[in-house]
């Protein structure tokens, strides 16, 4: 297991210019999503620049697909939005950070996965975590909505062309599998 990053303030201002397309934004809230995916973020996002603006671009519960200002949910989340930097180093150089970040922005619109994200927390009940087993391969087409962590996983696997959680399927990845993902490395966290 990654060892957990200390944390590193950041104001918007100052880090607007260090965040990139498809960044992976990873909010900290106490929650039933943290408690259960064995971590402390309970939200997944992905970061967008538009016409020099920064968009926090996701498929969040209650709304779905959208796209609104990072600004905004910096000031609504002010210490609880943590960046990760998507492929550091350039360790993957067949990641296709405009297309994947292009498949985020299509999501807007789409509804919120209810039915995916329960699912996904069944697994978590101890009598199925002992009958059943997660998938690990991406094989199966889902044609349900997606919840927020798979739509990151998703749009960084099929788009950009690298599957950050390789031995679980996107519509089982939680914020916490992202959070400890190789592809994805803590840069700061953001206040206004």
């Amino acid at each position: 297991m990654r060892k957990t990053q200390p944390e590193h303030v950041v104001t918007l201002a100052h880090a607007r210019l260090r965040i990139s397309d498809g960044d992976l934004l990873l909010f900290r809230r106490r929650g039933l999503i943290a408690i259960a995916g064995r971590g402390t973020h309970s939200h997944a996002a992905k970061a967008a620049w538009w016409d020099n603006e920064l968009f926090c671009v996701e498929v969040r519960e209650w709304h779905g697909g959208r796209a609104v200002t990072l600004e905004s949910q910096v000031r609504k989340f002010p210490g609880h939005i943590d960046v990760y930097r998507t492929n550091p180093a350039n360790r993957w150089p067949e990641y296709d950070r405009t297309r994947s970040t292009t498949m985020m922005r299509r999501l807007a619109g789409c509804d919120y996965g209810y039915t995916a994200v329960l699912a996904a927390a069944m697994l978590h009940l101890p009598f199925i975590r002992v009958a059943v087993r997660a998938e690990v391969e991406d094989d199966a087409i889902d044609r349900r909505p997606p919840f927020c962590s798979q739509a990151c996983a998703m749009t960084d696997r099929i788009a950009g062309g690298v599957d950050p959680v390789p031995h679980l399927a996107d519509r089982l990845t939680e914020p916490a599998d992202l959070a400890r993902s190789p592809f994805y490395e803590y840069s700061f966290t953001l206040v206004p």
